[in-house]
């Protein structure tokens, strides 16, 4: 029986083994047959990696990324107050970059993505803060340069989102500033209290031992020493002067032959008209009875009538001389009868001694007198001017160290930069001016990317025939 080839008969299967070596080893570089299932390899790779590509560029959301710089100064600031009669307050800010301990760029990093500023910035917006997302933090190395980013659907909204961000950090940064410094100033306040309180205590020592002693201060105690010393100067050169006019007064006395009471009395009635004029009477009396003694015998009538004239006359000048000086006769017969020319002159310079004497003398008196008072308050206020001195000591201490104390408390107010360091603003919140998300173009390049991979896997396995018996072919070289 003869068969007929059928057209519609079913070809005979090749062996299994022939097909698991087809697959891994490959067929022939000029097997045209195999195109087909290559090309529809290629056709559903292409459509695999480009159908997601598009369908994420096509439906993804547009997001805007606003870029923010923050910087850093790097020098620290100081500043000295000098107040009359207090003392110095001085404030000094240490750069930020002063300790390798601490990072100041690493502190803000952390608080710029701390919860309660994206927080307060998300409130700011009148948004979640799941919407308003971490704001992305980036450093700059070597440099005090701080960015961090923003992302909106919109590019005013991404700016906005920066400056919340930004407002919320600055107000963060100064109430942590505020918190501070009002930390600081109440651990102060109690150490300031103490002060005040000894001072206080001090000044009502003080006030105590003025009003129980009666003196004021140290001040007032130095002062009467050195007015006791310069009286006691005073005293031991009024007494050389009295000395030397006492020997003066002594010496001319000496040469006149009467003292100073009876040179005063005599220049008093000499200078008495009356008395002068008697005076002369009476010589005139003394010269008629001398020229009648010598004429006339002694009981002649002329010479008894002159010798009675001369008596009375030296009677009545005598009585007259009484009257003005207030001394007796025997004291009057020891005058100088001749007061004039320069005799009077020494009388006069005589009495002028004795008077200078007696002032002198006087003085000499009422300071030592005032010496010995002064001594008593000396000796009286001596224990009270040490205690005193003691006490004012303490309290200009105390009150050097209350004000030292204010002047501290008061500079490290404006020392607000200490823990957290000055930062600036070097670039404002960016407005970006295309999309930074999806990124077109890295999509695309990406795709191109994927696709010339895909088909040098597919060049690879067309040609993997060729290339494994090459590799077993290859001589094994030998050592």
């Amino acid at each position: 029986m003869i068969s007929l080839p059928f057209p519609f008969a079913a070809k005979p299967h090749p062996p299994a083994g022939g097909v698991v070596r087809r697959v891994l080893v490959g067929g022939k570089l000029g097997d045209i047959k195999r195109l087909p299932r290559y090309f529809a390899t290629a056709v559903l790779g292409a459509t695999l990696i480009w159908a997601p590509l598009l369908g994420y560029l096509k439906t993804a959301p547009l997001s805007f990324r606003s870029t923010t710089s923050l910087i850093m100064p790097g020098s620290g600031a100081s500043a000295s107050m000098n107040v009359n009669g207090i003392g110095q307050a001085t404030s000094y800010a240490n750069s930020a970059f002063a300790s390798n301990a601490v990072s100041p760029t690493e502190t803000y990093k952390r608080l710029l993505g701390a919860d309660r500023i994206v927080d307060a910035a998300a409130a700011s917006l009148n948004i979640l803060r799941s919407e308003l997302g971490q704001p992305r933090v980036r450093l700059v190395d070597q440099t005090s340069l701080i960015h961090f980013e923003t992302t909106g659907r919109t590019p005013h909204e991404a700016q906005a989102r920066g400056d919340a961000i930004l407002a919320a950090f600055f107000a963060e940064l100064d109430a942590l500033r505020t918190d501070e410094v009002d930390t600081r100033q109440d651990s102060g306040l109690q150490a300031i209290a103490d002060y005040r309180a000894s001072v206080a205590d001090t000044r009502t020592q003080i006030e105590i031992l003025q009003s129980s002693t009666g003196l004021l201060s140290v001040d007032q105690y130095d002062a009467l020493l050195g007015r006791h010393l310069t009286l006691d100067d005073e005293i031991q050169t009024q007494r050389a002067t009295l000395s030397k006019l006492a020997a003066t007064t002594a010496s001319l006395e000496a040469q006149l032959g009467l003292d100073a009471s009876v040179a005063a009395a005599t220049l008093k009635l000499f200078a008495d008209g009356s008395y002068v004029a008697l005076l002369d009477e009476v010589a005139r009396t003394e010269v008629a009875y001398t020229e009648a003694n010598a004429r006339y015998g002694t009981r002649h009538p002329r010479v008894q009538a002159a010798r009675a004239a001369r008596d009375r006359s030296a009677s009545m000048a005598l009585s007259m001389a009484q009257s003005i000086t207030r001394l007796d006769a025997q004291s009057l017969s020891a005058f100088d009868l001749a007061p004039d020319g320069a005799r009077a002159q020494l009388l006069a310079e005589l009495v002028r001694m004795h008077v200078e004497v007696s002032g002198a003398r006087q003085q000499v008196a009422t300071l030592e007198r005032q010496m010995a008072e002064g001594q008593t308050a000396l000796d009286t206020f001596a224990p009270t001017a040490a205690k005193m001195k003691d006490l004012e000591r303490d309290f200009s201490v105390a009150e050097a160290v209350f004000a030292s104390a204010i002047a501290r408390a008061q500079s490290s107010k404006s020392d607000i930069y200490a823990s957290y360091p000055l930062v600036q603003v070097l670039e404002n919140p960016s407005l970006p001016e295309k999309p930074s998300s999806p990124n077109r173009m890295l999509a695309v390049m990406v795709g191109i990317a994927a696709t010339l991979m895909l088909l040098i896997s597919l060049t690879m396995g067309w040609i993997r025939i060729a290339l494994i018996s090459r590799l077993l072919t290859k001589p094994v070289a030998r050592s």
